[in-house]
């Protein structure tokens, strides 16, 4: 049975009179156009209270079914409808206060709110254990036929024959509320790791060629990577900023263990072979795959190495390190309005037909996004699925070209989810992580396109394939050397050897070798990167989808740019039932109907095929810039 919520993730009327801007000082400035509009969820939060109510009773209804499974089919299906209200329930009580709070995270009110959800899915979680185990209970000849003579339960079909599939893999009754009162411990590793990078971090000011101080945070890090042109200043604020994470390299190293141990006893509990069977037999995702991935990158790095290469040249730099990576090739501030950037995302799919388009207008005009920065809102960039209602969107945008390809990329975002919950029942509208990235980044690829298209300015042309390219090198490349190391570590504590700083440095130095050769220079801080990533202490084998996503989009584009009139119409039509299936098979089999075999490394190959032609306009549009 699908857990409930695991589908809570992380994915404006034009005025023409009004000229989009970025820099509203309140958000009470900002014209209606431009912001959520949160009452199409709840007009208030009376209405939520009521919500929460209505949720937390139906949660007491499911639990009185407990014993009656295999009764009769009826029981069962009656508890499968009830899981699709408590859903859709689940979306709104849920995103209610977590867009508000999003919007100030100060709002200490919507953040007390949405911590009484949170512990209701708890307990909810725990109330519920029994469900799996008691389904299975029932014999599969028994099930088969239930299912076979009653109509109700096609929309949950899919879902109790995955269940089935796994089935070595649920415990009894007993033992999975056992570990279910593990839930919160398991996040402990994750938390630690919080608390010291973010609640007791206290990074270093330093100061800079012109005098100014700066104090290493992740953000002033990564603003003076990409903004300052002074190799120096770079060096200094990277030493200052790694240098606070390598200072406590084996305390890292000791929580990074941990969460490698952790994921070894919980595979073993639910008898698995390995961590990352447990981490990808969920979406019935062969581990050769994985490897495939991590191989196949490995052995085609070259166009990785000439882009950096080529990048030193146009530099001018005698010697290239890692913090020489982000800093634009050529001076270009050129910025964009977000009116403009509306109208090239929706130039951009135009090839994906009349029905998308109208859909993509609506996603942008009826306050489905939260445009602007304002004080206290959450950073970065969303979709947010509320089913039943539709996905919200937020940007913080800042008349980038950054943030035109943001905007583009959440519409896919946005456009998968609307796609799914169109043609799909609640119980298979959820897709997975492995090809959430997909709809993204294939809308990228397609504003890309259009950009050039429609560009001549060569500066402008040069900006935008640095853009595309620090792409693959952020999303494909580096997210896989980084799933090339979670993979080592792991195979380390589960062969029972030690895992220590120098363990995880050596692992990483040889890692960084491999990917970028002799181009790019050794520090003593760059072997210490596994210390300030995130994702790898709180999802572990999470980041391989991001490359996995950027090589089928990149499959579906090769197929799409290589064939032209009814050919292209049906690679366009399959790439589209694809968004439209959402989670009702499994991801392999969805994107295989798509026209991409992951398991096949020459779809690897077509995000490097990709790379490669690249690199080589950058060097003709730099060529270009000379002349």
């Amino acid at each position: 049975m699908k857990k409930l919520f695991l589908c809570l993730l992380l994915t404006s009327v034009s005025l023409s009179t009004i000229s989009a801007q970025s820099n509203f000082k309140n958000r009470d400035d900002i014209p209606d156009a431009y912001k959520w509009d949160l009452n199409d969820i709840y007009p208030d939060w009376n209405a939520w209270e009521k919500g929460l109510a209505e949720l937390e009773q139906k949660m007491d209804k499911i639990v009185t079914y407990k014993g009656k499974l295999k009764e009769s089919a009826e029981n069962l299906l009656a508890v499968q409808k009830l899981n699709d209200d408590l859903g859709l329930l689940s979306y709104k009580v849920y995103r209610y206060p977590q867009l508000t709070m999003d919007l100030d995270t100060r709002n200490q009110d919507a953040g007390a709110k949405l911590q009484q959800v949170q512990i209701a899915f708890s307990k909810f979680g725990t109330a519920t254990s029994w469900i799996n185990p008691e389904m299975l209970e029932i014999p599969w000849e028994t099930m088969k036929l239930w299912l076979d003579e009653n109509n109700g339960f096609e929309p949950y079909r899919f879902g109790i024959e995955d269940l089935y599939r796994q089935q070595t893999h649920v415990l009894s009754e007993d033992k999975e509320k056992l570990i279910s009162y593990y839930s919160q411990f398991n996040g402990s590793p994750s938390d630690v790791y919080t608390s010291i990078t973010a609640a007791d971090v206290d990074f270093p000011t330093v100061t800079l060629s012109d005098s100014s101080e700066v104090k290493a945070t992740n953000g002033n890090y990564s603003k003076t990577l990409a903004t300052n042109q002074n190799q120096e200043d770079r060096k200094i604020i990277y030493e200052a900023h790694y240098g606070n994470f390598k200072k406590s390299h084996n305390t890292y190293a000791s929580i990074y263990k941990a969460v490698c141990q952790k994921d070894w006893a919980g595979a073993q509990a639910r008898n698995y072979s390995s961590s990352l069977e447990a981490a990808l037999e969920g979406n019935n995702i062969p581990t050769s795959v994985y490897e495939t991935l991590v191989t196949t990158v490995r052995e085609n790095t070259k166009p990785l190495q000439k882009y950096h290469q080529l990048r030193k040249r146009l530099l001018g730099l005698e010697k290239y390190y890692s913090y020489d990576g982000s800093i634009p090739v050529v001076d270009f501030n050129k910025t964009y309005n977000y009116e403009t950037a509306k109208k090239w995302a929706l130039e951009s799919v135009k090839p994906l037909g009349e029905d998308y388009i109208s859909k993509y207008k609506n996603a942008i005009q009826n306050g489905w996004v939260d445009v602007f920065e304002t004080e206290g809102k959450r950073s970065g960039a969303y979709s947010a699925n509320v089913y039943g209602i539709h996905p919200y969107m937020l940007m913080n945008y800042n008349e980038t070209i950054n943030n035109v390809f943001t905007l583009a990329h959440e519409l896919g975002h946005t456009m998968h989810t609307l796609l799914a919950n169109e043609n799909q029942p609640f119980s298979t509208s959820g897709y997975t992580i492995f090809v959430a990235e997909v709809a993204s980044t294939f809308n990228e690829a397609l504003l890309l396109d259009y950009l050039l298209e429609i560009t001549t300015d060569p500066v402008e042309r040069v900006a935008l394939l640095q853009q595309a390219i620090t792409a693959i090198t952020g999303t494909f490349y580096f997210q896989t050397l980084l799933a090339d190391f979670e993979l080592q570590v792991h195979n380390l504590v589960e062969q029972g050897k030690p895992v220590t700083s120098e363990t995880l440095v050596k692992i990483m130095d040889d890692l960084f070798v491999a990917h970028y050769g002799d181009v790019q220079e050794k520090d003593e801080f760059l072997s210490y990167v596994w210390t300030r990533i995130p994702h790898i202490y709180r999802s572990p084998f999470y980041v391989y989808q991001y490359a996995t996503c950027f090589a089928s989009s990149a499959q579906i584009y090769k197929e799409y740019k290589s064939a032209d009139g009814e050919e292209r119409e049906k690679v366009i039509a399959r790439y589209l039932n694809m968004l439209k299936s959402g989670g009702s098979d499994y991801p392999m089999s969805l994107l295989k109907n798509a026209g991409v075999d992951l398991s096949n490394p020459e779809t690897i190959k077509a995000v490097v095929e990709q790379m490669e032609r690249y690199v080589d306009l950058l060097e003709v549009e730099v060529d270009k810039l000379k002349g």
